[in-house]
């Protein structure tokens, strides 16, 4: 008996066809004619459809009124002996970059000074300017590299601006349209990373080259600091200062959460903090602080992922691995942040999304800590006012979901006082916020807020806004936002917001 054998096809001829263009490809041009009639023609039917709701036009206009109220908190960055800050309205929609003291600023209706004109300047230039943030030059703030794109685009011009003047130089630090990083090193110095021309971005588009450059010299001129690979994200190269003294900094950025950081000595040497690439590392008061992402073994000592370890720097560079476990993680809890002071850091925890402070305070080799406050439903975050570890003087915003922002002034050791408070712009009354805890199949407990009536039926028959965000390891935490309070929980809605 002879055993049969399947059937075998032919094996087809190669063949030289491409596959299909993608018949969207068109809409890649952002700035084309066709993809911009189309976007509009959509835009136009969603429009319609909206408007068709009843109350629509009532609700969009208390929207709007909300959104444009110049009784919004302006926050301040403090920059020598000023307060500067962002303003955005409707007389002023591109922004203004504006200042004032702090004795001013303590005032319910501060006045400013007009330091820079996004929309005058935008009218006079002939370009759509967006503002994408500044660096000032540390310790006189007179100069700062102010940072616009065109339309809001991804790459952006770099210009120096003179505080005194209020003027832009034109024979100063200016860059033409680029992904660019940059940062002071001293009055006559930054450091850039941009397009230097062929082969100097990576592969993500973004610099892979970052120079030393010299006032009065040309950009192709500028000395090389540090190469990535082709491979990693973007480089960059910044001067830190804290308790008025300095240090520089290369950032190899490897992927979005693993880098390399090199510490850049005054003869250009590069020295590599030894810690875990998906770590990061920071240093204060010559302490060194690492924030570990994943598990970090040491000899024998294996230190969890999420732990915040300090050492001194002087130790840790000679080799010695001797750290302190300033925050430990659990299931519920994670770091939220850290704010260095002159004399102490604050380290904000996150326990069942509620923070919790604590003051950590170094004195003769050891680290002691005791709690910033009391503890609440609601969101506080603490940050420093001068942000160069000068004082302990610091900024205390705390929020919830029925309770507007309220931006105190303070100093460790003494009674904040509340500065402003942001206008009401929904009625709370009859309302609660709860905290709940959903276990999923492996028994982990997931805390979700909900915001609701006081009294209302558990029958399934409330409409309810489910909302969650899962990325970038950011947790939701509670705040103020009076766009659901006047549009949604006002009229009976239920809002839920899982963390």
């Amino acid at each position: 008996m002879t055993e049969s054998k399947p059937a075998v096809a032919p094996t087809p001829p190669p063949t030289t066809e491409q596959p299909p263009e993608d018949p969207y490809l068109w809409l890649e041009d952002v700035t084309g004619d066709k993809p911009i009639a189309w976007a509009k023609e959509q835009a136009a039917k969603s429009k319609a459809e909206l408007e068709a709701v009843p109350g629509f036009t009532a609700t969009r206009d208390r929207i709007r009124a909300i959104l444009d109220s110049k009784e919004k908190t302006p926050y301040v960055t403090k920059r020598g002996t000023y307060y500067y800050n962002f303003w955005r309205d409707a007389q002023n929609p591109k922004g203004l970059i504006r200042r004032t003291t702090l004795a001013e600023y303590k005032k319910k209706s501060p006045k400013w000074e007009v330091m820079l004109d996004i929309d005058a300047l935008s009218k006079t230039e002939n370009e759509n300017w967006v503002y994408a943030g500044n660096d000032c030059l540390y310790p006189t703030f007179d100069r700062c590299l102010v940072t616009m794109s065109r339309g809001g685009g991804d790459t952006a011009v770099v210009r120096e601006f003179d505080i005194k003047t209020k003027k832009f130089l034109t024979d100063g630090f200016n860059l033409p349209a680029a992904k660019s990083e940059v940062a002071w090193k001293d009055r006559d110095t930054i450091y850039v990373a941009t397009d230097f021309g062929r082969g100097s971005l990576t592969k993500s588009g973004y610099p892979r080259i970052v120079k030393e450059w010299k006032r009065g010299t040309k950009l192709e001129d500028a000395v090389t600091v540090f190469e990535g690979q082709d491979s990693d994200i973007s480089v960059n190269a910044f001067r830190s200062w804290d308790h008025g003294k300095s240090m520089d900094f290369v950032n190899r950025g490897i992927s979005f959460f693993a880098q390399e950081l090199y510490v850049r000595g005054a003869d250009g040497k590069l020295t590599k903090l030894d810690i875990p690439n998906d770590a990061n590392g920071g240093i204060w008061n010559d302490q060194l602080f690492v924030t570990l992402r994943t598990e970090w073994k040491i000899g024998d000592k294996t230190w969890p992922a999420g732990a915040l370890l300090t050492t001194p720097y002087a130790d840790f560079q000679a080799g010695k691995r001797d750290f302190q476990m300033l925050f430990e993680p659990a299931p519920n809890k994670s770091l939220e942040g850290v704010t260095e002071m002159k004399t102490a850091v604050v380290v904000n925890e996150l326990e069942d999304v509620k923070n919790k402070l604590y003051v950590w305070t170094f004195t003769k080799n050891k680290w002691t800590k005791k709690p910033f406050g009391k503890d609440s439903l609601g969101t506080t975050s603490v940050s420093s006012v001068d942000g160069y570890s000068e004082t302990d003087d610091y900024w205390l915003i705390h929020t919830d979901y029925l309770t507007p922002s309220t931006l105190s002034l303070g100093s460790l050791g003494k009674q904040a006082a509340k500065l402003k408070t942001s206008p009401t712009f929904f009625d709370a009354k009859g309302l609660q916020v709860e905290q709940h805890f959903a276990t999923s199949k492996d028994g982990t407990k997931v805390p979700y807020f909900q915001i609701s009536r006081k009294a209302i039926a558990l029958d399934g028959s409330n409409p309810t806004i489910l909302y969650g965000y899962g990325g970038f390891e950011i947790s939701l935490t509670p705040g103020y936002d009076p766009i659901s309070g006047s549009a949604w929980l006002e009229r009976g809605g239920v809002y839920a917001i899982a963390n």
